[in-house]
């Protein structure tokens, strides 16, 4: 029979980004409201973007903690790690465990994040084949790297070049293989995507774009090739399906809260259902460029987006301003920074762009405001364009010097940036650089 176990005031479901977002708003606002942490995982928050260093052996557990060991403890945090949550009934404003375990809950926040998306192909199930998007998948590739000298990737999106770039610096031979004709397609537009594709080439990788994998074959034990749709076959030791993840909605599947990819949420990131919020990868949020919403999984929206449903589980009535799709890359050593829109889908709007030594700035503006970018190489003024981007600033008057070899803040009008020069140094670098090359906030570095 199950049992009970004392009622919290908040329960959050997902332990990274989006769920710890929101439980240091929560505490901001509520020092003594019961508050608990429920992850399938075991570990204690980690910045999902280092599992490559992980695999790269460059970087511990311990330096990927997206916060100290003791946060839980210093927050008043109860933990429920490593369990999974099996129904959520929302009548009852409770959730069982898979242990039998049911916790009560006055306000409750879905952060579950995403799940790997693993196509039907041919041998799919078989020993070698991984998925990468948690610390687990990274650990049971390294625990399988021994005596593995070829590896096919399949995917040339965010996943897959990153996988890629930690298994050439295990010393792993890579061939990437990506169905649309170009990789990071829906991030980079064509010239920043040539030239990564360039740059990988150049670390030894074999690129196959345009094509597909239709059978993974074994011999007696583990994985021995791939066969393209085309024919092609290629030899490998291993297999790493990286072709994007999927919102992971099952637990509030049949509850009748509102899904549509993901979970319907609006400005105070409330779902369809009273006291039940949502954020990060498993939400369909506001997002300011197209004007309405959409899934935007990367790490800085999840955490802001659960920082508001934070603050609005604790009675602080709080508008999600929106996100918007954003990555900052170093991958191979080449420094990409893009956001919003980076291919046009039509003539309305206009692209300004500027190549110098081996520099690329561009921007995309509609109706003058600026509502996409892509800088490579010296990426140190993004930020700069990002903020206009982020403040809905009109840049008719001034939108060439954005693509400027001299371009800087000073390039602004001067009621743009004397405000930006008056604050303290910390200051200028919050408004100023928004994609922070921090821990876990950039892929590939």
């Amino acid at each position: 029979m199950a049992r009970h176990i004392a009622r919290v005031k908040y329960l959050i479901i997902g332990n990274s980004a989006g769920g710890i977002g929101a439980a240091e708003a929560i505490r901001e606002v509520d020092r003594q409201g019961a508050l608990a942490i429920i992850s399938d995982e075991p570990y204690p928050a980690y910045s999902r973007p280092l599992i490559s260093e992980y695999l790269a052996r460059e970087r511990s557990l311990e330096g990927m903690l997206f916060r100290p060991a003791d946060f839980y403890e210093k927050n008043k945090i109860s933990t429920f790690l490593g369990s999974r949550v099996k129904g959520l009934f929302l009548n009852e404003h409770a959730v069982e465990l898979d242990d039998g375990k049911r916790i009560a809950w006055e306000r409750l926040l879905v952060a579950t994040g995403g799940l790997p998306i693993v196509p039907q192909i041919e041998g799919v199930e078989k020993k070698g084949v991984f998925t990468f998007i948690t610390l687990e998948d990274a650990k049971a590739i390294d625990h399988y790297l021994d005596g593995a000298a070829r590896a096919v990737v399949i995917g040339g999106g965010l996943i897959g070049i990153s996988v890629t770039e930690a298994l050439v610096k295990r010393g792993v031979k890579v061939t990437v293989v990506e169905m649309k004709e170009r990789i990071l397609n829906t991030i980079l537009d064509e010239e920043t995507s040539a030239r990564e594709e360039a740059t990988i080439g150049e670390a030894g990788v074999s690129l196959v774009t345009g094509r597909t994998v239709a059978k993974i074959s074994s011999d007696e034990k583990t994985v021995s090739s791939v066969t393209l749709d085309n024919g092609q076959v290629v030899p490998c030791d291993l297999v790493i399906v990286a072709i994007g993840v999927l919102p992971r909605t099952e637990l509030v599947s049949g509850t009748g809260i509102k899904i549509n990819r993901g979970i319907v949420v609006d400005r105070h990131m409330a779902t369809s259902s009273p006291d039940v919020y949502a954020c990060g990868d498993v939400a369909e949020a506001y997002d300011f460029i197209y004007g309405e919403n959409r899934l935007n999984p990367v790490w800085p929206n999840a955490y802001i987006g659960g920082r508001v449903a934070g603050l609005n589980m604790a009675g602080v009535r709080t508008e999600y301003q929106g996100g918007l799709a954003m990555s900052s890359l170093k991958y191979f050593g080449l420094d990409v920074v893009s956001a919003g829109i980076v291919t046009p889908p039509d003539d309305s709007y206009e692209v300004l762009s500027n190549i110098y030594d081996d520099n690329y700035r561009k921007v995309v503006l509609k109706d003058g405001l600026v509502v996409g970018m892509v800088f490579m190489g010296n990426i140190e003024k993004s930020g700069i364009v990002y903020n206009l981007i982020k403040d809905r600033i009109n840049v008719s008057g001034f939108k060439q010097a954005l693509v400027a070899r001299d371009f800087g803040l000073l390039s602004l009008p001067e009621e743009r940036w004397r405000p930006w020069l008056e604050m303290p140094t910390s200051g200028v670098i919050s408004q100023v650089v928004s994609f922070e090359r921090s821990e876990g906030m950039v892929v590939g570095e």
